[in-house]
């Protein structure tokens, strides 16, 4: 997966970050989230399980971050870019 990141001011005004997710049961998500930096991270949430495509932004207050370890084997996408600390 190529993922872009900004190279100027003027690009990280309007950059967003590439969100995806992975439904570990109707109600737990894991979320992965690429940074501004070029770095990314994912975060397991609980969730309502209503619908999905509208909670996961719940990792941002109930997420906890995975380690690296698990992170990569869940997201092999991810693997050309550093797992943010």
């Amino acid at each position: 997966m190529k993922f872009n990141f900004p190279k100027t001011e003027k690009e990280a005004k309007n950059w967003e970050p590439y969100f995806t997710y992975i439904v570990i049961h109707w109600k737990v998500l894991v979320v992965a989230k690429t940074r501004i930096e070029g770095k990314w991270n994912a975060y397991a949430t609980p969730v309502p399980g209503m619908s999905h495509e509208k909670e996961y932004y719940l990792w941002e207050t109930e997420g906890l971050k995975l380690p690296e370890e698990i992170a990569r084997v869940m997201f092999p996408d991810f693997k050309e870019l550093p797992y943010a600390r």
